[in-house]
């Protein structure tokens, strides 16, 4: 049997050193970044912005400083990577629907709830926390949240809805982004400061006869603005 070449040697070690020195597969880097936003979000929660520190989290992931600049620029990155994260995980899944209902009022109190649970879920109450106790002093977090955060998602989906009901003449708004800004405020305002602790958190029927009376209000305000722009003089 003849000796092997050194050309058949490099071949027959050439796959088994590029899977240990070549780069992670696409779902290896993935769950490694997972791991690094999980442990990111502990340690923010945990232990507040200021205080969480890039070595922290990297030693809490189990990876160098390296690897981890390789995924993000610096903190203020990682951050609105966390608050991403966390609002993807807050939508309904794919089956439920955002805008589902027959009449305008059934969508909204729909659309109302969905908001409230998300809005009252544990890790959304600790990220508002955090930005109370640290935004001041740490502007780049505020920044950070306001980039990456849903809430210019949910006044779009709202806004857009409210002028195609104009648009079939069945509602009259004069400011629709500023109409669903105000909604939005009215659903989630006193709900989640009961749960942050300024009272007692309210019930899942509460939440429910909540989201009703919002909607109600909201729609009988719009109807007395158009009302009030129709009247003589």
């Amino acid at each position: 049997m003849p000796p092997s070449t050194p050309q058949a040697t490099q071949s027959s070690a050439s796959p088994s050193a590029k899977q240990r020195s070549g780069r992670p597969s696409r779902d290896a880097a993935e769950q490694l970044r997972e791991r690094i936003l999980e442990a990111a979000t502990e340690l923010l929660f945990s232990h507040g912005y200021g205080a969480t520190s890039i070595e922290a989290i990297a030693r809490r992931a189990r990876v160098s400083k390296r690897t981890f600049y390789h995924r993000f620029e610096d903190k203020p990155a990682l951050m609105s990577a966390v608050v991403v994260r966390l609002i993807d995980s807050l939508r309904p899944p794919a089956s439920v629907p955002l805008l589902d209902g027959q009449s305008l009022e059934e969508i909204l109190v729909h659309l109302a709830s969905l908001i409230l649970h998300a809005a009252l879920k544990p890790r959304v109450l600790q990220l508002h926390r955090l930005i109370v106790a640290e935004a001041q002093r740490f502007p780049d977090l505020a920044a950070a949240v306001a980039k990456a955060g849903g809430r210019q998602e949910a006044v779009t989906l709202i806004s857009e809805l409210l002028l195609q009901q104009k648009r079939h003449g069945t509602l009259v708004v004069r400011d629709a982004i500023f109409a669903a800004q105000q909604f939005l405020q009215m659903v989630v305002s006193l709900p989640q400061m009961r749960a942050l602790g300024l009272g007692h958190p309210m019930t899942e029927t509460e939440l429910d006869d909540w989201a009703h009376g919002t909607v109600a209000l909201f729609l009988g305000g719009l109807q007395n603005l158009a009302n009030r722009s129709t009247m003589p003089g």
